[in-house]
């Protein structure tokens, strides 16, 4: 494989986070990888820009990323919470406009759009009951206070991000034109994650024609920060990577 282009892992994160959560990922995934993430406005080195609570402005950021891609070489979205959502938008906005997608949608820790969700469900929720709420699902962190940097920096992200996914999920209940999704989708579910279980991340199985795999790696809502879930997707992107056809004047 080290002759080949390197399969390109494109990584989204959860709601209120940057992209620190997968720069550790490359010595995990294993050889034949190459890890892209994407960080949305308004956090880290796009904190200046104004945070996206619509799906049709995240895919007008997100999407020019894509739509250069040559099909030369496959390449693999993953998305964790929130960010599975804007992995499966991005997905379904491909397909769409017939262009190249993923040959592997991964999603993890996130129900799919037909499930409930305990949090996006509550993102106009006030501030006390949306801490409440984040505290039974332990994504609230333990030293939090109220006046803090968390609450006054991340807690308005975090905020705006949960608005983004509930859109999201309203947006993708609605028939695609194009039809359902034929790109291969892997779930990954956290065995301890209270708000995405194993059985309701099964269930991602409706959204799409193509093959479609379940698995469950050590953890809670917050599992991408293991080691689990990198060799697995690095496993996963050694495989299509097999499975890919070879570019003309390949032997």
């Amino acid at each position: 494989m080290s002759d080949e282009r390197p399969v390109r892992l494109h990584c989204f994160a959860h709601a209120g986070a940057g992209v620190s959560a997968f720069y550790g990922w490359g010595p995990r995934l294993g050889p034949g990888v190459e890890t892209v993430p994407h960080l949305l406005p308004g956090r880290e080195r796009r904190r200046s820009e104004p945070r996206l609570t619509r799906p049709a402005d995240l895919l007008a950021d997100q999407l020019p990323h894509f739509t250069g891609e040559s099909g030369e070489a496959p390449y693999i979205l993953y998305g964790h919470s929130l960010g599975a959502l804007v992995a499966y938008s991005v997905t379904r906005a491909l397909h769409e406009a017939g262009l190249p997608g993923p040959a592997l949608l991964v999603v993890g820790a996130c129900p799919p759009p037909d499930q409930l969700s305990a949090l996006a469900d509550q993102c106009r929720a006030g501030d006390d009951e949306l801490l409440r709420l984040l505290g039974e699902a332990d994504a609230l962190p333990a030293r939090a206070r109220p006046g803090d940097f968390w609450h006054q920096a991340v807690l308005p992200v975090l905020r705006d991000d949960l608005v983004l996914a509930h859109e999201l999920r309203t947006a993708a209940r609605e028939p695609s034109p194009a039809g359902p999704l034929t790109v291969p989708v892997l779930a990954v579910a956290g065995a301890g994650d209270p708000l995405a279980r194993p059985g309701a991340m099964a269930r991602w199985r409706a959204w799409t024609t193509g093959p479609f795999a379940a698995r469950t790696v050590p953890g809670d809502h917050f599992f991408l920060r293991g080691h689990d879930l990198p060799r697995l997707v690095g496993r996963a992107a050694r495989v299509v990577r097999r499975l890919a056809p070879q570019p003309a004047g390949v032997r």
